[in-house]
């Protein structure tokens, strides 16, 4: 019997937290630390994720399929051999794309209901 194929939707609403890690996943594959970084540059620093809570998500995500471990690694001399780079699935990919699409939503609601300012 086939696995069984979840839908993206399920997945939603992401938290913030979640959504910014698989969009820092979305690009390139990045170890923990890598993650921690780009999170805090896609959100100007309003994000800021502990190693523990970084942990705790990444082991939920490698979990449920949305992330797995690459094989993909730094240059030997940029790299150290304990570091565990993650890379996005293409389940992962598509959940980032629901959610996107929810956000954008979200956005023109906002914006209809003069929350944002003018509709484009």
């Amino acid at each position: 019997m086939p696995p069984k194929i979840r839908d993206p939707r399920s997945f939603l609403p992401l938290t913030p937290r979640v959504f910014h890690v698989l969009l820092a996943l979305a690009e390139q594959s990045l170890h923990g630390y890598g993650v921690i970084l780009e999170v805090q540059r896609q959100t100007e620093g309003v994000i800021v994720l502990r190693t523990g809570t970084l942990y705790v998500l990444l082991r939920r995500l490698l979990d449920q399929k949305l992330i797995a471990a690459s094989e993909e690694r730094a240059a030997p001399e940029d790299d150290d051999e304990r570091r565990r780079y993650y890379v996005l699935t293409d389940l992962g990919r598509q959940v980032i794309q629901a959610e996107s699409k929810r956000l954008e939503l979200v956005l023109t609601t906002a914006r209809r209901a003069r929350v944002l300012g003018r509709t484009r």
